[in-house]
């Protein structure tokens, strides 16, 4: 993927890459697929009327948002290194199956916003990070860039630990308007708990990553694989 597509990778407006950036990026240096070791902290909420819209139009069309999922993500080891995420995905039905799309992701890594937006089309754009994750503790994170942004997650265990195991299909709008199709493979411990969100609520991301108390978990240690995407079959 050529510097120009990865800057044109669909997200919502917070995703939006400068000229600057985008030129400045590196080479992709890790291609898919990608196995991740992390610890993170996620939370679930109702598809507010702004979750639709966060959809790209490749995608949206047909999809029927079911909920949304957020996230803060402290990655420990992958093929580019230890860095920060924190993430807004929906989860919608399409004809009989249910899926995701990540429309928002912001990282503090620019080598990751490479592999992510070259690999998968997911819309990563820089941000600042603080704090960590825990019962009780607040991980926060800002814009990096000119589009003003903010979001906070603060976690209150709930529970026991319990190992869990999962797989998602992940679609993603890639620059060139097709969609591609990803399967992510998870296992790990998670602890179910309360999540208080605050965001900035001059955000576009207010509208649909809603803040407020949300039932979510904190996640002690996943280890999880990313495959390379695939077309969608025609239809």
């Amino acid at each position: 993927m050529t510097s120009s597509a990865i800057g044109l990778v669909a997200g919502v407006a917070e995703t939006f890459l400068t000229e600057q950036v985008v030129n400045r990026l590196p080479e992709n240096l890790a291609p898919a697929p990608w196995t991740c070791e992390c610890e993170s902290v996620l939370w679930t909420m109702r598809p507010a009327k702004g979750a639709a819209a966060a959809l790209p139009h490749g995608i949206g069309n047909g999809a029927r948002p079911l909920g949304v999922i957020g996230g803060m993500v402290s990655y420990k080891d992958t093929p580019v290194g230890h860095y920060d995420e924190v993430l807004g995905a929906v989860v919608f039905r399409r004809g009989a199956s249910v899926r995701g799309t990540v429309s928002f992701m912001a990282v503090d890594s620019e080598t990751s916003i490479v592999g992510g937006r070259a690999n998968w089309a997911m819309p990563k754009t820089l941000a600042e990070f603080e704090g960590g994750i825990g019962s009780g503790k607040q991980i926060s994170a800002r814009g990096a860039l000119e589009t003003p942004w903010s979001v906070s997650a603060t976690p209150k265990s709930i529970g026991p630990s319990v190992p869990i195991r999962s797989s998602l299909v992940v679609l993603q709008q890639f620059a060139e308007g097709d969609v591609r199709s990803s399967k992510l493979i998870a296992k790990g411990r998670v602890r179910p708990a309360l999540v208080s969100v605050d965001m900035d609520s001059e955000s576009s991301l207010s509208t649909w990553m809603l803040p407020g108390r949300h039932l979510g978990a904190i996640v002690e240690s996943m280890t999880f694989s990313l495959e390379e995407p695939r077309p969608l079959p025609s239809r």
